[in-house]
């Protein structure tokens, strides 16, 4: 994607300061699979089966005669599974390089999302953490001795 005037559409740092935000948790929600399936391929596996399904039903939409509405419609699922896939790679994969293309597909597909968004002049979801930001860790107590 290449960085657009402010006359034509946001740019590229326009739209990654919004997904740094936190675009919204709907994109970067965990599939809930029930009981814990046995071996770690097994939960991967099941994790994606479960995202492909979603996108795949996202993706049935029945035209409205706006090509760029109904594009736009099918292309977010598309990016959504996308999403939940790389994500299914960060909880259950070793390889150092997989996980940082993963980490990458996460950032891309969450900045396309918005642009089309915008494109069409539909509203971004309100930002949420990711789930793995949800988890509340103490935070020390302040020093009585830090300065005012």
């Amino acid at each position: 994607m290449t960085a657009v005037s402010p006359r034509r559409g946001p740019t590229k740092a326009g739209i990654a300061a919004i997904v740094a935000a936190g675009l919204t948790a709907a994109l970067v929600s965990t599939p809930t699979l029930g009981s814990a399936p046995a071996s770690p391929e097994a939960a991967f596996m099941a994790e994606n089966a479960v995202a492909m399904d979603r996108m795949m039903a996202g993706m049935a939409v029945r035209p409205t005669g706006d090509i760029e509405q109904d594009f736009v419609a099918m292309m977010e699922p598309h990016h959504r599974g996308a999403i939940e896939m790389a994500q299914a790679e960060l909880r259950h994969g070793h390889n150092e390089q997989l996980r940082r293309i993963a980490q990458e597909i996460i950032v891309e597909q969450q900045q396309e999302i918005a642009a089309m968004r915008l494109a069409i002049g539909r509203p971004l979801p309100p930002a949420a953490p990711a789930d793995d930001q949800t988890k509340s860790e103490p935070r020390p107590a302040p020093s009585p001795h830090a300065a005012h």
